[in-house]
């Protein structure tokens, strides 16, 4: 293991340091939102804006790689990850924050997808499941850690602004210093969405509530946190529960997805969820033992189900079809995560912070619940022809290049060659 982690240290090492960024920023800016008296909508909206720009990063970005190439770019997207959050402390606006999230998903999203074609690059088939894995693992805890620097600091003023940036502007510097080879110009794969809900709308479906649940939660899970008096560190501890809960029982789900119909997984998962949301609801704040282990149990099902999506989808997909239907179940669950915020703040604003988990615990129902549907219009496929579950990274927003990192990737598309234009 350790021959395949050396020549890709100072990648790892980048990632991590950006992925620490993102875990604080994504603490930090709705808490620093909260206290300057913004409602829950407004606080929507700045995630909106993020949400959609990173798509729109994902469509871009390759056109730029192709241009100036892998360092250049990624260096100049560092710099705007550090510029949008020393603006964030500069202008207290939040139609300003708008603009600058989104700079900030923008030139996120970039990011990942230049250090995973790096990655891409430096592994061999063989290698690949054992780095794929040692990378999501170095994503879950450097999102953590980010989460907890907050509380070591004073949302109220700018330097956790100025930390963050840091850490953004940092990042640079194993992959900038880095002796390795730049890797070929990202793949950027065309994409028929209309298809992939006709060849699989339990997982067409499902990817866009499986971005509801998640966008709102990411999102707007700080907010409910800060409004319902929880400290920072009981905020940080509460998304971090629900990571690890996802984390512990995204394999377990998904090695019995390999076996039994998804659908009836899916259903599971849907009702799961629904029963955690609900059991908060009635729980409230006044054990917050009790509420924090109710946070580990949704977390079990949030993270895991668009997995299981994805899974799904490949199941009726041809073997050199991989990327490609990946890569549209995340244009569908990008779309999942811009609505969710919005939905989840209006409520909000109009029935309290007891809304999210209205919210949550709806979509989980209408996921678990077109799945069983769905199961009535098709019979499963045969266990022997089913592509393996793999677990994905959880919390960051996937790009087309996660997919090609895959294990399950190592057939490029047939329909694409290195670049060939989005159809979306």
């Amino acid at each position: 293991m350790t021959s395949s982690i050396v020549p890709i240290a100072s990648l790892l090492m980048s990632a991590f340091l950006m992925l620490v960024g993102g875990g604080l920023s994504g603490y930090l800016i709705p808490l620093r939102a909260v206290h300057e008296g913004w409602s829950t909508f407004d606080i929507s909206l700045i995630a909106t804006g993020y949400a959609v720009c990173f798509t729109v990063g994902c469509l871009v970005t390759p056109r730029l790689v192709l241009r100036v190439g892998h360092v250049r770019v990624f260096a100049v997207l560092t710099a705007l990850m550090a510029v949008s959050l020393l603006m964030h402390a500069l202008v207290i606006n939040s139609l300003a924050w708008i603009v600058f999230r989104g700079i900030a998903g923008f030139s996120i999203a970039g990011g990942y997808m230049v250090m995973e074609s790096w990655l891409n690059e430096r592994v061999s088939n063989e290698t690949r499941g054992t780095v794929f894995s040692v990378y999501m693992v170095v994503s879950m805890v450097a999102l953590m850690a980010g989460q907890f620097i907050v509380p070591l600091g004073d949302t109220q003023t700018a330097t956790l602004f100025m930390v963050c940036a840091i850490f953004y502007a940092v990042a640079f510097i194993p992959t900038g210093l880095s002796s390795a080879q730049s890797p070929q110009p990202l793949t950027v794969v065309s994409v028929n969405l209309k298809g992939l809900y006709l060849k699989s709308p339990a997982a067409a479906v499902g990817s866009l509530l499986a971005g509801i649940i998640s966008g709102s939660w990411s999102n707007l899970g700080p907010v409910f946190a800060q409004r319902n008096g929880l400290s920072t560190t009981e905020g940080a501890t509460m998304l971090a529960l629900a990571m690890i809960g996802g984390a512990f029982f995204q394999i377990p789900l998904g090695r019995l997805s390999d076996h039994y119909d998804r659908r009836h997984i899916m259903v599971f998962a849907g009702a799961v969820g629904a029963s955690m949301c609900f059991a908060t609801l009635l729980i409230g704040m006044d054990n917050i033992y009790m509420f924090l282990g109710s946070m580990f149990l949704l977390g079990s099902v949030l993270f895991p189900i668009y997995s299981l999506n994805v899974a799904h989808a490949n199941d009726f997909a041809e073997a050199d079809e991989f990327v490609a239907t990946s890569s549209g179940l995340l244009i569908i669950f990008g779309g999942g995560t811009m609505l969710g915020p919005l939905l989840s703040g209006a409520l909000m604003d109009q029935f309290g912070s007891a809304a999210l988990f209205m919210v949550i615990g709806a979509s989980f129902v209408i996921y678990g619940g077109y799945a069983y549907y769905r199961t009535f219009r098709r019979p499963y496929v045969a266990e022997a022809e089913r592509v393996d579950f793999q677990a994905m990274p959880l919390t960051r927003a996937l790009t087309p290049q996660t997919y090609e990192l895959d294990p399950r990737g190592d057939q490029p598309p047939a329909d694409s060659e290195n670049q060939t234009e989005s159809s979306i």
